[in-house]
């Protein structure tokens, strides 16, 4: 596969410290969307906790309030 001759001058004037700078923004990169998956989780499951609770809140009332009657 060839790389166009844009990014094959760009990646011949790298440094080694630009390199290593690349690879470090890299592994930040996936870390990011590592977190924000496992964030997004997160918040699903707190809603879905929240709207469960909050449904089996209303069905005890209602139980109650037929055993009371």
């Amino acid at each position: 596969m060839e790389l166009p001759e844009e990014t094959r001058q760009f990646l011949a004037q790298l440094r080694d410290d630009d390199i290593d700078t690349l690879k470090d923004g890299l592994r930040l990169v996936i870390a990011v969307r590592t977190v924000g998956t496992f964030m997004k989780w997160v918040i699903i499951s707190v809603v879905g906790t929240i709207i469960g609770f909050v449904m089996l809140w209303e069905n005890l009332l209602k139980l109650l309030k037929f055993f009371k009657e």
